[in-house]
């Protein structure tokens, strides 16, 4: 496993016109390879960074036959007249603006002349071992996977505009037992005049040929990554946000995957953007038909002011290769999210099962009631209260009060540390909520810094939620949130934190920032919420964060490297959630996803489930509760004790073991199914959920996954045994009886 470089000659022989023109090019050779993938480029005479192969393990042969520049009439070097011809047909692997190439570009700058023009080519490199941390001078945190030097290597190429005077460095890093290769660029101007970037993409992969199915995760409020798949066609192809957040609408992953690609067999291609902003990522098939991809940064309404010696360090795109189905992706995804992305003392832990009070009460609460709630939770064995919305200002609905963070004491009497201390005496520990970007009209801190909101100054400022977003590139605005979250996490024991973002951002405007910087809001504004995130998982390292934005749209990589957990979806119906969690699960891991048991019928879509059912499908995650645990059914109330001691019972094997879809209820209405499979094969368990039922044969033969084929598993249920060749060949029948119910069954290999 490693990075090698080296170097060839390639001779060139063809005729242009009737002439013949022989000549040699000497070729710079990049190859990334681990035991399973090789990523190849190379470096022509002329500087220009090509793409060579990405996919399975090659051999040890030079790959430069790949670029077909033996093919080529267009090579520059030969024929100046043809070079716009090369331009356009060459797979590069930074592409740039405005010299010939009319695809998708990934660079684009405006020099004080008004050109747009830049012609990138090879400077210099090096290599390291691991994978340096992704750094902007001036910026305290940039979130991005990381590794060991012993994990991982990292190849930086150096690509250079001389008449700009501007360096991009082109990062890659492999990992050594991982299917992965991760991108990043940071451009530095190194010229005598300031330049501003128009476009900087994070990654380009040009590939062969078409033939692809195109993979996206898309959906709005309470029905978030629905995965929609389609072939390419000509032309280009593109999901993205323009809203400052990630967003419900479209999640920033992408996979390219043969048209007959399953769970278990094909090639699959997955793109994943650590970043919690806009985004932009698109596939185009091109003239000859072949496929760029590129993925960064939005380009829509950005733009970055790059004064000399400045730089700017575009986020990082992960990129999974499998050649055994969509199952490898997601299961190399996962494996390095837990493992290289989130940190901190919860990374490896079990989380509390917690009761979160939002859709038990809304905003109707007191101390009296949520002390209510706790103690028969806790008698229940549930471990945390979480106080969600309305505990602050003088909030009694969702028209006020965002932005002061104190105590409402009309509410909460006797304060919050009474409150606290009481839910602590019970045996629970005590989690609240933030809403931290957001200021409404109606509250202390926009009456005094009205300018502190991201506004256009004269125009009016569109509500959202009657709410509106702070200025978060202003450090002061920052420094001011932050030393109130500070004195009520200082004034209690609290030990969770609900971070939620409710509105996207409208009216784009900042009165902190001067008018050449003004489009850097987008971008600043994501880069001061990493701030306070840093600093908040810095000074409180021991209180568990949950990212929330509406639901799941802020469910990215880069809100992973702050906080081991994301809220899902505001939609908890079981089924609903079949779906979410389906296409949640093509890239994140279940321990990231929060998932609760709520009330029926269901607050969002009016379904009532078994109360079982709901328990399985949220054992997929985090598990907890969210209803008044005072006012549910009877057998709801006593059923919890045993769905808890299932969660302590698994959650483990959830956590940290290889999640297998078996189920698929975009081919299959009417079932869903899945496992969870030791790393060791030791143990698996299988979730099984009826969505409708059927007559005649009510039970159905589902083939299991991943487990050992040379083992023997005992079915704890059944007391059955049955080889793992026999399991997952012939399959076992499982049913259950009427809509909505569901089944587990736990797999143990025995001697």
């Amino acid at each position: 496993m490693g990075i090698t470089t080296g170097t060839t000659t390639v001779s060139i022989s063809h005729g242009w016109y009737g002439k013949p023109v022989e000549a040699e090019e000497k070729l710079r050779i990049f190859r990334l390879d681990n035991d399973e993938i090789t990523y190849a480029m190379a470096v022509t005479e002329e500087g220009y960074l090509l793409h060579a192969y990405y996919g399975a393990r090659c051999g040890e042969d030079d790959l430069s036959y790949l670029l077909r520049v033996q093919e080529s009439p267009f090579t520059p070097r030969i024929l100046k007249r043809e070079q716009a011809s090369f331009m356009d047909g060459r797979a590069f692997e930074y592409p740039c603006h405005g010299i010939g190439d009319y695809r998708e570009s990934c660079f684009m700058i405006m020099d004080e002349d008004g050109m747009s023009a830049c012609d990138l080519r090879y400077r210099s490199h090096h290599i390291a071992a691991g994978k340096p941390a992704l750094r902007q001078k001036g910026v305290s945190c940039i979130p991005a996977t990381f590794a060991g030097e012993d994990e991982a290597d990292t190849l930086v190429i150096v690509m250079e505009d001389a008449h700009a005077g501007l360096t991009v460095e082109l990062s890659y890093t492999i990992f050594k037992n991982l299917n992965v290769i991760t991108r990043s660029a940071k451009v530095v101007n190194h010229g005598e005049a300031d330049v501003r970037l128009s476009r900087v993409l994070s990654a380009c992969v040009d590939f062969e040929d078409c033939d692809y199915d195109m993979i996206t995760l898309n959906g709005s409020w309470a029905r978030e990554r629905i995965m929609e798949r389609a072939p390419l066609h000509h032309g280009k192809q593109s999901v993205d946000s323009a809203r400052g957040e990630s967003s419900h609408q479209s999640n920033p992953f992408v996979a390219l995957v043969s048209h007959k690609a399953d769970e278990e067999t094909g090639e699959a291609y997955g793109f994943n953007f650590v970043y919690s902003g806009n985004f932009f990522a698109q596939a185009e098939v091109t003239q000859h038909k072949h496929t760029r991809f590129v993925m960064g940064i939005n380009p829509y309404d950005f733009s970055w002011l790059l004064r000399t010696e400045e730089e700017f360090a575009a986020p990082e795109v992960v990129m999974v290769y499998s050649n055994e189905g969509l199952g490898k992706m997601s299961r190399t995804f996962h494996d390095l999210y837990r493992n290289h992305l989130i940190r901190g003392q919860w990374k490896d832990k079990k989380r509390p099962v917690l009761i979160n009070n939002w859709e038990a009460t809304y905003f109707q609460f007191d101390t009296d009631k949520l002390i209510s709630i706790a103690k028969q939770a806790s008698e229940l064995g549930i471990e945390m209260l979480v106080m969600d919305d309305g505990w602050f200002g003088h909030r009694d609905s969702d028209n006020s009060s965002l932005g002061d963070w104190f105590v409402y004491e009309e509410k909460l009497k006797g304060g919050l540390p009474n409150l606290v201390s009481e839910v602590n005496k019970l045996g629970m520990k005590f989690g609240i909520w933030f809403e931290p970007e957001m200021v409404s009209p109606d509250s202390k801190l926009y009456e005094e810094h009205p300018e502190w909101a991201i506004q256009i100054i004269g125009r009016d400022l569109t509500q959202s939620r009657e709410q509106y977003v702070l200025d978060y590139s202003n450090a002061e605005v920052r420094d001011y949130v932050y030393g109130m979250m500070r004195k009520i996490l200082d004034a209690s024991n609290i030990e969770y934190i609900k971070w939620d973002m409710n509105r996207q951002l409208t009216e784009v405007g900042s009165t902190f920032l001067p008018g050449k910087r003004q489009r850097e809001l987008w971008h600043r504004y994501v880069l001061g919420v990493y701030d306070l995130m840093n600093r908040l998982t810095t000074d409180y390292p021991y209180i568990l964060l949950e990212n929330c934005s509406g639901g799941g749209a802020r469910f990215d990589p880069a809100m992973l490297y702050f906080s081991p957990q994301i809220w899902t979806s505001d939609d908890t119906d079981a089924i609903e959630r079949l779906k979410i969690q389906y296409g949640t699960s093509l890239c994140y891991p279940a321990s990231a996803m929060g998932a609760h048991v709520s009330d029926c019928p269901n607050h969002t879509v009016g379904r009532t489930t078994p109360f079982a059912t709901r328990g399985d499908v949220a054992l997929v995650g985090t598990f907890g509760y969210e209803l008044d645990v005072t006012k549910i059914p009877q057998a709801d109330r006593e059923a919890i004790p045993g769905q808890i001691a299932k969660f302590h019972r698994f959650n483990p094997l959830v956590r940290t073991g290889d999640q297998y879809r078996i189920g698929n209820l975009y081919a299959d209405s009417s079932f869903d199914a899945w496992m969870f499979v030791a790393k060791d094969k030791s143990e698996a368990l299988f979730t099984f959920v009826q969505v409708l039922a059927r007559p005649n044969y009510p039970s159905r033969s589902i083939k299991l996954k991943g487990l050992d084929p040379k083992k023997t598993y005992e079915i704890e249920e059944t007391g059955q045994r049955v080889s793992g060749r026999t399991l997952m060949n012939a399959g076992i029948l499982v049913g259950t009886y009427g809509d909505f119910t569901s089944k587990t069954l736990y797999l143990k290999a025995v001697e």
